[in-house]
């Protein structure tokens, strides 16, 4: 049903945590068709300074909302035909808040299903149903004779009386309020319920936390509501909800059934066992209402808790692209191996592939002297700066390797540890084969390896996010979901960064506030067919490139060393106005601020309202910022040279490492044994922590110390209390 815009604007603003005023202008910015980088970037004086985190949030929740009234108008519109609206029940549909109680609600009136309770009322059953429940004591057997209809498959007393029942029941199960109220008391206090599959037990191994478990429905985590969910699908489990976890008697009625009976407005008298109210509740409850109130919990928790994983996906997938570039340097990189040799491609700064080899340091071949030579002519040819190690199979093998050829070279070259998450896919992907079509596919993972130092945000954005394996249970959670999430991170990530129009690719490009894959091929296109790009209004020659689209995409595309130096700031073509006004009044020119960044003492020129000097105190700060890239200073893990493997570790020791993965019980620490380390929540700090993402990122290099490890069930337990961490 239509939802007033002032009904809107106050739901979005309760869900978002945000101001009315913020959610309005938020609303006509995206209605106009303008993107979050955008408006989080170049609107702030419209929404109040709202960020990508934030616009995000509630452009999804803008559109769940705008899905929800519509299908309620359509729910609305449906029941009226069937002639069963009534005024309290378009009320209690217009309270809904959520998809899953909306259609569980109207799952009694769909009129696609014969019911058995729609046969009674054909047999005329509905009369008898009123009257049992009317004067509940009467004799049902007597009264039920009277209504036996062959004809229509009620031909005996027993069969009258189980559709009166179901009339009744059926006239419960269409009560919303009803449901709201039942489902409320379960999200409060139900139990849910995990046991394993007896005869499955030996394969079920991995599930086995969940043999018999449970745990109130409003505290369980979302990692725990995956697992369960998972060893269900796979027919390991059996999940059930425990309305009544407190009730010591097994036998005694439910409370549900009291709440039930309240709604109705009926008294159970506890001695009276034989009444028809009795009857119509327990079966309403057992048979109908438990059941699909059941579904509606376990539907709601796995929505939840693939909100939570999403979430955590995305925070972990964002560190991961905002980590820090080693930068434009001749890089070498090492995809390790033994048995099939380690893959070398050395790229020169712009990431273009200059060389690649395949050697056989390590077992069974054991060349080393040979890989020692083709090594260090690489590096002597190609004057290389950085060596980067995938994190695979045999890096630490190859990092020893690498490092005895390093420690004898007249120059320093850093040799890098980098994680391989993603590069198989991205070598076997259309596009690797398109950029190197005569190059085997292992040689195009050392490749990505090199170029992902360089810039770990330029080459990522190749790889579907969803296979950089940053996140927990991505599989089970809502897949469409998931990469419409992922999706907004690698745009906001690219947008924030920002990108050199003249020197990007397309797969880059495609991710630009207002861009699409096409508009970034066009780019590239033009790019090759003219040359570089002079300066940002040149866009506007790119073929199907219209205003819209300049607009939103400008001032995160840059130009260096084009006709105007305000096209390589993060300004907006639409701020050179009051740009070029600030630099007139400080007397300076536009080249001796951006260029020669001489900024010291630049006042603001006089303004007739606050919005204006709000905005020249924008550009001002920006033209004064000493770098453009938010990404922080480039640092790398110094992994101990005399631990190879999990062998290797004894309890007590400190090393240091990197986060690979943050999770909401704890964060997994890659320390060089080619098994992560879990620092559990309870041990991330000397403080509590209610959220590991507030403590550690991916890509966080942090000190850690063994707790514990279990060699045959590859298990290491860190800690991080009492540790001092790097730069504290």
């Amino acid at each position: 049903m239509p939802l007033s815009a002032n009904q809107l604007i106050d739901d979005l603003a309760s869900a978002c945590k945000i101001k009315p005023s913020q959610v309005k202008s938020a609303i006509e910015l995206l209605d106009d068709g303008n993107t979050v980088p955008f408006i989080a970037r170049y609107r702030k004086h419209l929404t109040e300074s709202l960020d990508d985190t934030q616009l995000r949030l509630l452009e999804s929740k803008l559109i769940y909302f705008r899905e929800l009234a519509s299908r309620k108008e359509s729910i609305v519109k449906a029941i009226a035909q069937q002639g069963k609206l009534t005024s309290a029940l378009k009320r209690e549909i217009e309270s809904i808040k959520d998809k899953v109680t909306l259609e569980h609600c109207y799952a009694p009136f769909k009129t696609s299903r014969v019911t058995k309770a729609k046969l009674a009322e054909e047999a005329g059953l509905a009369a008898l149903a009123e009257q049992l429940w009317q004067s509940p004591k009467q004799d049902t057997s007597w009264l039920a004779g009277r209504f036996i209809n062959v004809a229509k498959g009620f031909e005996s007393k027993d069969k009258v009386i189980e559709g009166a029942l179901a009339i009744a029941i059926d006239k419960i199960t269409q009560d919303v309020k009803l449901q709201g109220l039942l489902k409320a008391h379960l999200v409060e206090q139900a139990e849910l319920t995990a046991t394993v599959v007896k005869s499955k037990i030996d394969e079920a191994i991995k599930f086995k936390d969940y043999f018999d478990f449970k745990a109130r429905l409003n505290r369980l985590p979302a990692h725990r509501v995956l697992a369960m969910l998972r060893g269900k699908a796979e027919g390991f489990l059996r999940l059930k909800i425990n309305a009544d976890p407190f009730q010591k008697d097994k036998k005694a009625y439910s409370y549900c059934q009291t709440i039930i009976a309240k709604q109705l407005g009926i008294y159970l008298d506890k001695q009276d066992h034989d009444s028809w109210h009795r009857y119509v509740i327990e079966n309403a409850w057992r048979t109908k209402l438990l059941p699909s109130l059941e579904k509606q919990c376990l539907v709601q928790l796995k929505e939840q808790a693939d909100d939570e994983a999403i979430e955590q996906f995305a925070n972990n997938l964002k560190a991961l692209l905002m980590a820090s570039p080693a930068g434009a340097k001749v890089t070498l990189g090492l995809d390790p191996g033994f048995r099939s040799g380690c893959k070398l491609a050395v790229v020169d700064q712009t990431g273009k592939l200059l060389a690649t080899e395949t050697i056989y340091p390590h077992q069974p071949q054991a060349q080393s002297d040979k890989a020692t030579q083709v090594v260090s002519r690489l590096i002597k040819h190609y004057k290389v700066e950085l060596i980067a190690i995938g994190n695979g199979t045999a890096s630490r093998e190859s990092e020893q390797f690498i490092a005895n050829i390093i420690k004898d070279l007249p120059v320093a070259i850093q040799a890098i540890s980098v994680s391989e998450a993603g590069a198989s896919v991205y070598s076997a992907s259309a596009l690797a084969a398109q950029e190197f079509p005569q190059l085997d596919v292992t040689l195009r993972g050392a490749v990505s390896i090199a170029r992902r130092l360089q810039d770990p945000l330029s080459e990522l954005v190749k790889i579907e996010a969803k296979a950089i394996g940053v996140g927990l249970y991505q599989h089970d959670v809502n897949q469409t979901a998931l990469a419409n999430r992922l999706q907004a991170v690698v745009e906001d990530c690219v947008n924030n960064v920002g990108v050199d129009l003249n020197t990007a690719s397309s797969c880059v490009l495609a991710h630009v506030a207002g861009l699409n894959v096409t508009l970034a091929t066009n780019i590239v296109a033009y790019r090759e067919e003219n040359g570089r790009f002079n300066s940002r209004q040149a866009l506007n020659k790119v073929p199907r490139l219209g205003a819209k689209a300049f607009q939103q995409a400008a001032g995160f595309l840059r130009v260096v060393g084009g006709d105007n130096c305000l096209d390589q700031t993060i300004l907006h073509p639409e701020q050179y106005p009051q740009a070029k006004q600030l630099a007139a009044y400080n007397k300076q020119t536009l080249t001796k601020i951006v260029v020669e960044k001489q900024t010291t003492n630049l006042n603001l020129p006089p303004a007739n309202d606050a919005q204006t000097v709000e905005q020249y105190k924008a550009i001002l700060a920006t033209l004064t910022l000493a770098r453009l890239d938010p990404r922080e200073e480039f640092k790398t893990a110094d992994f101990a040279q005399s631990i190879n493997k999990i062998g290797d570790l004894e309890e007590e020791m400190e090393l240091q490492g990197v986060v690979t993965n943050v999770a909401n019980f704890g964060a997994f620490v890659d320390i060089g044994v080619h098994q992560d380390g879990l620092v559990h929540i309870s041990m991330l700090a000397d403080r509590f922590v209610d959220d590991p993402h507030k403590v550690v990122k991916v890509g966080q290099i942090v000190n850690v110390k063994v707790v514990s490890v279990e060699v045959q069930r590859k298990r290491i337990a860190l800690t991080m209390k009492q540790v001092t961490q790097p730069n504290s």
